[in-house]
């Protein structure tokens, strides 16, 4: 697996930086392996920030495989076809499409040297064959084989200007040939006969950004994140977040870290954790914390705007409450959520009840998404959820009853709240 990090962060070198984006971008024929996280998460309790440690705007990213990567159902289909083609391949060997066919279920399975052989036979019976020769430059690319790919895709591109998949691989091609110039020219050109291909906004952004073209590279980030790209709304979170390219904004970092997570990419988790440890660190600076929290509440006030039919019932309800009193069973737990992660003690308490009684059809008792909530801001430091917590395991609810860890899990709290919970719990201090 690599690693690659401090995209929009500025405390890198260039040099550093430059090579986090080579590693990114030597990956260009990646279909992302799904990463399953969720908000149910429950890390078990780090020590708090200390008083000058900030989010940082690093992150890991998951490497990458060279091929496509096929489900297993896919992979058998090829594997089937596979006889099937070779028998055309055998029948009628001077017939370029079987041939290119041949190279592309190759391609697929992970025979790039086989796969190119095929192409080139290929492009030998028909060499003006646009798709052969772009077929050939990806299966080069796989073999990180940079220079030979140029020609071909370059060739591809000659022969048919509007093909979109050229222009986008030729600007991977270039990037990591040296040609800053090149590649952004033929991501521009992809999105020309592409408007609606976020990914290629998505690379696009980060060959404006190496070349300090900022302001663009946000924009052109932003539109990719629109475009449900997960790592363009984590880096976008990150530029919001640091000021790089756009105006320092906590709430909207919180925004597309959260939209990222939603789409399952992990390491817009780790940056919301941080930024709620800030909020929630007394070691913290009084400015820092106080920052992360009118962020976090000014996130809970966005909500509002995505339900533009609620009338809100003054400061003690939330969007969450609110849908739930209404009934509407498709969004109130998520919103519910949602506004927990984002420290709302009123959501966590209506999250509390939903635990212990559940909600109908809707929701069974004990349900495990709400106790990761639980677990997650308590072990940040939020005090509502440790309270909720420490009931939850003092009483056994869903869970096996732990005193001791009803009783750790209050650390940090003023004495006389956790006198007050453990007097509930009937416990002893």
């Amino acid at each position: 697996m690599l690693l690659y990090t401090y995209w929009l962060e500025g405390r890198k070198s260039p040099m550093a930086h430059r090579l986090a984006l080579t590693l990114l971008l030597f990956s260009c024929l990646a279909i992302r392996s799904s990463i399953h996280s969720s908000f149910a998460q429950t890390p078990s309790e780090p020590p708090p920030l200390a008083p000058t440690e900030t989010p940082s705007t690093s992150f890991p990213h998951q490497d990458e495989l060279l091929l496509p990567e096929l489900r297993a159902h896919e992979q058998d289909d090829v594997v089937m076809t596979l006889g099937e083609l070779r028998g055309n391949v055998r029948t009628a060997p001077q017939n370029a499409d079987y041939r290119l066919k041949l190279a592309e279920a190759l391609y697929r399975i992970g025979d790039l040297d086989t796969a190119i052989d095929e192409c080139r036979a290929a492009i030998a019976l028909k060499p003006n064959h646009a798709q052969t020769h772009l077929q050939l430059g990806m299966a080069l690319m796989a073999k990180q084989d940079w220079r030979a790919a140029l020609t071909e895709l370059k060739e591809a591109a000659r022969l048919n200007p509007e093909l979109t998949q050229a222009h986008y691989d030729l600007g991977t091609a270039y990037y990591t040939t040296g040609n800053l110039k090149a590649a952004i020219q033929s991501y521009q050109q992809a999105l020309l006969l592409q408007p609606s291909f976020p990914d290629a906004r998505y690379r696009l952004a980060l060959v404006l950004k190496l070349a300090r073209r900022d302001r663009e590279s946000a924009q052109s980030m932003e539109e990719a994140a629109a475009g449900g790209v997960s790592q363009a709304q984590y880096f976008l979170g990150n530029a919001y977040r640091a000021g790089q390219g756009v105006e320092k904004n906590g709430t909207l970092a919180i925004y597309w870290w959260t939209k990222a997570v939603e789409l399952g990419y992990q390491p817009a988790i780790s940056s919301l954790s941080l930024f709620r440890r800030q909020a929630l660190s007394p070691a913290q600076p009084e400015q820092n914390r106080l920052e992360a929290l009118k962020a976090f509440h000014a996130y809970r006030e966005k909500l509002w705007d995505n339900f533009p039919d609620l009338i809100r019932n003054g400061d003690s309800e939330t969007v969450g409450t609110t849908l739930l009193k209404q009934n509407r069973s498709d969004d109130a737990v998520s919103v519910l959520l949602q506004e927990s992660y984002a420290l709302s003690d009123i959501a966590q308490t209506e999250l509390a009840r939903l635990y212990e009684m559940g909600w109908d059809s809707h929701l069974s008792p004990f349900d495990k998404n709400i106790l990761a909530c639980f677990e997650t801001t308590a072990g940040e430091g939020f005090g509502p959820a440790k309270k909720i917590l420490a009931r939850i395991y003092g009483k056994g609810l869903g869970v096996k009853a732990d005193r001791l860890k009803a009783n750790t899990v209050l650390r940090g709290l003023p004495k006389n709240e956790i006198k007050a919970v453990l007097n509930e719990l009937s416990l002893e201090p």
